[in-house]
């Protein structure tokens, strides 16, 4: 089960760009992401055809009751490509709660600390933050404080005979840490 929502990020010169996240309910891993500046049905459409490659996609796609969502043709799209389509009630985001989630950490932990330039900078910012930390580093309580993508298994060692070292994401705003031989 997957489940999709956007939300929306103002740029430096006050342009709305769109986010779409889908995210995977059972690893909570950030399946797809894309940004635009206008979020019409074909555009959706392709984000589908490339969150789903190689036939990897989910038996129900949640998502809420926005227009492009509810006009029949997606309807029929989603029908065409296997997929059932679960829409939520009418004002009711708790029934979408793993996305509405995951966009409120992504603008909590990123999008509150950058102000994007445009599309592009906005793309590269949310690739390096879903890549090399959301999905990969970032613990969740849904998952018995796991990630998405699991971590290597090290060997035990004692305090002393360990070492760490730091990587930045996003320019030290977060940091990743592995050991070393």
């Amino acid at each position: 089960m997957w489940a999709m929502d956007y939300f929306v990020v103002p740029t430096l010169f006050f342009k709305m760009l769109y986010v779409l996240i889908i995210i995977n309910h059972g690893s909570r891993k950030i399946e797809h992401f894309a940004v635009t500046t206008n979020p019409n049905l074909d555009w959706v459409k392709q984000q589908i055809r490339n969150a789903t490659p190689y036939n990897h996609k989910p038996k129900y796609l949640i998502h809420d009751n926005d227009a492009v969502f509810l006009c029949e043709e997606f309807k029929t799209f989603l029908s065409d490509s296997g997929i059932k389509s679960k829409r939520t009630s009418y004002y009711s985001p708790w029934q979408n709660g793993i996305a509405e989630r995951v966009n409120g950490i992504i603008r909590q932990e990123l999008t509150n600390h950058i102000i994007p330039i445009n599309e592009a900078h906005l793309y590269r910012v949310l690739k390096e933050y879903i890549n090399d930390y959301y999905n990969t580093h970032r613990t969740h309580q849904g998952i018995d404080c796991k990630t998405p993508i699991p971590l290597p298994k090290y060997k035990p060692t004692n305090i002393i005979e360990s070492r760490v070292i730091s990587k930045p994401v996003l320019n030290g705003l977060y940091h990743t840490y592995k050991k070393v031989a």
